[in-house]
């Protein structure tokens, strides 16, 4: 098999706390490689240190590797760089907002908390920017919990780092 097959399996392998996001969306595989004998590589970046997520990713690799015959892989977890949400896809932000949760705001970090200014949080259900931060904390270590002023609706934040 090519590495152009194996990213095209590999762009099918979902994320197991946003089921509409693969792992291609997030930008958390970022390579595969392999070597001479065969024998597969791929590399995976995690959003965060101590994801729960990461260990199921790594078996839903090897099992869709798997259904295609592919079973002597090794999954490699890269900490640097360091994941951004700069790296969710265009697609992947618009799978966010299209499953309820608020894509990032913003590029890289969230710098609201040190400069006062509030983010412009768009609501997923009516696509206002008429949004309030409920808390900084929501569903996963990811995601914080807003609430929009013109539907009422809470929703989730995917949080920019």
């Amino acid at each position: 098999m090519t590495s152009a097959q194996i990213y095209k399996i590999l762009e099918e392998v979902t994320d197991p706390e946003i089921p509409v996001l693969t792992i291609a969306d997030l930008g958390i595989l970022r390579d595969v490689s392999i070597d001479p004998n065969g024998r597969l590589s791929v590399f995976i970046t995690p959003t965060y240190n101590g994801c729960p997520a990461m260990d199921m990713i790594e078996v839903n690799i090897k099992s869709a590797l798997q259904d295609y015959g592919v079973a002597d892989v090794e999954i490699i977890s890269l900490i640097e760089p360091a994941w951004t949400t700069d790296w969710i896809t265009e697609g992947g932000r618009q799978k966010l907002l299209e499953y309820g949760i608020a894509p990032p705001a913003q590029k890289s970090s969230d710098h609201s908390f040190l400069t006062g200014k509030t983010l412009e949080v768009i609501c997923p259900q009516c696509r206002s920017v008429d949004t309030q931060l409920i808390s900084r904390f929501g569903s996963t270590a990811c995601k914080a919990l807003y609430k929009c002023n013109d539907c009422l609706e809470p929703f989730d934040y995917f949080k920019c780092h």
